[in-house]
């Protein structure tokens, strides 16, 4: 969970090697040095590109710093939020990540970027050293770069530093927009450019967190899967799906050999176990490309998460506003891998939590469940309501969940209730399940159905890894025989649930222009747990009996009726149903942009003349 790096440059070395001596790293900003300080001192270099890192790499949930990106749960029917976008309310004015202009928000992280490449190729340090630092630059432009055209479509690409002041530096930057394709294509070849040079491992165990080739090569096959994908490519041109495919093939291999694959169980370790090992390897090797935390309290050193503090609930200190929906709830399959509605095992409500996918009770904690919460392991969560009167009932927590349930997935349940706010738990932005699914995935776009093809082949390893039951078959649950539509309706319920709470739900749902069809109509829900009457006492009589009971028998406490016993029933989160508008596969140019760069040209779902897809 350390931050920062420290240069270590062999003379007359190819290879730029880091190593550590402090727990974060540098956040100086390229304008605090002169360009003869940056290119020709490897110390300020390694300053300039920590800093690079600072302002681009994702957090929790996948946020990185755009309008959507801080609320993707929320988006989808992982979480409840009354917002614009699931509301059909947007406009152009409500996604904002184009900027004014070329000179904030996102481009001024594209800009600092073009400066460092610039300086660092224009300096004096040997050509191995440059090509090192070159590439994390290119990875962090062509990130910058995917988050833009996933909203908007084709973007102005700009590769150098144009001047920020002036009228002419003004009229310098009124760039107009690159198509799509061309937009694409230069992420493509950054990430290309960077994947080049790039090693397998970085040498040393204090390198843990830089970019890898392993890492670049898997970015770059979300970034074709997502150019392959419906919302990009209506025609379902197959040479986009051979890409991807190649491209997530390629990355596999690479991780491989770098010691990355499957963490070896899906439970909270996979989130806890952090850093690196001999040879630059991965302790974590589900940990592909990763944003790293500590938990240090002081300002030099600090780089803390909200993560834990924000999902804890409010009984024990945080805030818990982390809530999954019944919804997501019920989406989880049954310990053999099967539906609900086609598994052995019997499923109720009122049973909800028996016998499902081990990853339900790593990812949902629910009503009496027992969740290791700071450092004690003993903890039950209590989220139930009892009579207050005959007819009133109160919430036996101080401050209720609104859907009835928390998220605690990756909650480190060693951090104690004074450390909530600082929480070093790394966020992984692209765990190696994702690269198996990705590949799943256009593989089966390509027709590769075979049970050895990667389609299935893929879905099996990381539900063998989940724990659930191979059954006669050695399916694991799947059905054999899929074709093209129901193998992708397989992944993608495999996404969901994988990657819960991951911020990968919404942008899969977009990508494969799903968002109406799964969406639309809909009014998400949460789950109420009431404890029975117990005849005229009314209070919470369970209240110093309860985790006993619970201890003993649980399910006793929801399988039976009578006194200490549990009523399971759902409720209606939304006021209004779920309406997304078909243009916002492509987000409006907001009007401030348009007016600063009058060579600007609106999208044709929004008025305009600018065709996204092409």
């Amino acid at each position: 969970m350390r931050k920062v790096f420290a240069i270590i440059i062999s003379t007359g070395a190819a290879a730029l090697m880091f190593s550590s001596c402090k727990k974060v790293l540098d956040k100086q900003d390229l304008g605090n040095f002169t360009a003869a300080q940056v290119y020709n001192d490897s110390t300020v270099a390694k300053s300039s590109m920590d800093y690079i890192y600072s302002q681009n790499q994702p957090s929790w949930f996948g946020n990185s710093g755009g309008t959507i990106s801080g609320q993707l749960s929320g988006l989808t029917d992982e979480a409840y939020s009354d917002n614009a976008f699931v509301k059909g309310t947007v406009t152009i004015e409500s996604v904002t990540d184009l900027g004014a202009s070329a000179s904030s928000g996102n481009y001024t992280k594209i800009r600092t970027i073009n400066m460092f490449i610039r300086d660092i190729n224009a300096g004096t340090m040997a050509d191995g050293v440059k090509a090192r630092y070159n590439a994390q630059a290119y990875f962090w432009r062509a990130y910058r770069y995917f988050e833009l055209v996933k909203l908007y479509g084709g973007v102005p690409i700009v590769t150098t530093p144009l001047d920020a002041v002036g009228d002419e530096a003004k009229k310098a930057a009124a760039l107009p927009r690159n198509t799509t394709t061309e937009t694409f294509n230069q992420i493509v070849s950054d990430l290309n450019t960077a994947i080049a040079a790039l090693p397998i491992n970085w040498p040393n165990t204090a390198d843990y967190g830089r970019i890898t080739k392993g890492a670049a090569q898997a970015f770059l096959g979300r970034v074709l899967l997502t150019w392959a994908s419906p919302q990009f490519n209506a025609s379902n041109d197959q040479a986009r799906w051979q890409a991807a495919y190649d491209a997530n093939t390629a990355a596999i291999a690479t991780l491989t050999t770098g010691g990355y694959g499957l963490y070896s169980k899906w439970d909270v370790s996979m989130w806890t176990t952090e850093g690196g090992i001999s040879g630059g390897k991965p302790g974590n090797p589900e940990a592909v490309l990763v944003t790293e935390y500590n938990t240090s309290t002081t300002d030099i050193y600090q780089n803390n998460n909200s993560y834990t503090g924000g999902t804890i609930p409010k009984s024990l200190g945080g805030s818990g506003s982390n809530q999954p929906t019944w919804d997501l709830a019920r989406a989880f399959p049954m310990k053999d891998g099967k539906d609900t509605l086609t598994s052995k095992y019997a499923y109720t409500a009122q049973n909800f939590y028996n016998n499902r996918d081990p990853r339900f009770a790593q990812t949902i904690a629910y009503n009496g469940c027992n969740w290791s919460l700071e450092g004690n392991s003993a903890y039950r969560l209590w989220t139930y309501y009892y009579y207050s009167s005959a007819t009133a009932v109160k919430s036996t927590e101080s401050s209720a969940s609104t859907t009835g349930l928390y998220l605690r997935k990756g909650v480190d349940p060693t951090i104690t209730n004074s450390n909530l706010t600082y929480s070093g738990t790394d966020w992984i932005e692209i765990r190696y399940a994702e690269v198996l699914l990705n590949q799943a995935e256009a593989a089966a776009e390509l027709g590769r159905l075979g049970t050895a093809q990667e389609a299935y082949a893929n879905l099996i390893a990381i539900r063998k890894r989940a724990g659930i039951e191979a059954g006669t078959d050695n399916m694991y649950g799947l059905t054999t025989g899929m074709n093209h539509d129901q193998m992708i309706t397989a992944i993608m319920k495999e996404r969901q649930i994988e990657f819960a709470f991951e911020g990968k739900r919404y942008w899969d749902l977009r990508r494969r222009k799903l968002l109406e069809s799964t969406l639309n109509g809909k009014r998400r829900s949460g789950v109420v747990f009431t404890l029975a009457k117990s005849g005229t006492n009314f209070t919470d009589y369970i209240l110093n009996t309860r985790d006993a009971s619970a201890n003993t028998n649980l399910d006793a406490m929801y399988n039976t009726t009578g006194a200490g016993t549990f009523v399971v029933s759902t409720k209606t989160l939304d006021t209004y149903n779920i309406a997304y508008q078909t243009a916002d596969y492509f987000f409006g140019i907001p009007t401030t942009s348009l007016n600063n760069n009058v060579n600007l040209v609106q999208n044709n779902t929004w008025g305009g003349s600018f065709d996204p897809t092409k």
